[in-house]
């Protein structure tokens, strides 16, 4: 299902305490930076991944290079790729376990195949939003 009604974005956010950073940034100019750096201190477990970062830290917690690699249960995974680079991370995704809650892409990205494979594996997509904006509604 993808999840576009503003009460079930908010129910999901509510509900997920951890959150993987598919293409996480160290760069705090980036939004792949300070949208994960918002979660972590509003409270989320935020679990960095990018392979250009192994060996450093962030958010209390150390760059992975795949997903896979997490030995955290993740509620979401909040995408920071560009649509076409996604489909190269659909088996990585689906090879979590347990699956995540939902797969978040964010504002700008939109990939209805990668969503299609993804909802099909009971996995909640919500695509071209941006989780920062949609968790200030929670105030």
């Amino acid at each position: 299902m993808t999840v576009t009604a503003p009460s079930s974005i908010l129910e999901l956010l509510r509900e997920s305490r951890t959150v993987a950073v598919l293409g996480a940034s160290n760069r705090t100019g980036r939004p792949a930076y300070y949208v994960p750096d918002y979660l972590a201190r509003g409270g989320y477990q935020v679990f960095p991944v990018n392979p250009r970062h192994l060996g450093e830290r962030q958010w209390d917690k150390p760059f992975v290079s795949t997903l896979v690699e997490l030995d955290e249960s993740i509620d979401i995974v909040d995408v920071f790729r560009r649509a076409e680079d996604i489909p190269a991370h659909l088996d990585d995704i689906l090879a979590m376990r347990p699956l995540p809650r939902a797969v978040w892409f964010q504002l700008g990205i939109r990939n209805n195949d990668a969503a299609a494979r993804l909802q099909a594996a009971g996995i909640e997509v919500v695509q071209d939003r941006c989780i920062l904006i949609e968790h200030r509604a929670l105030d």
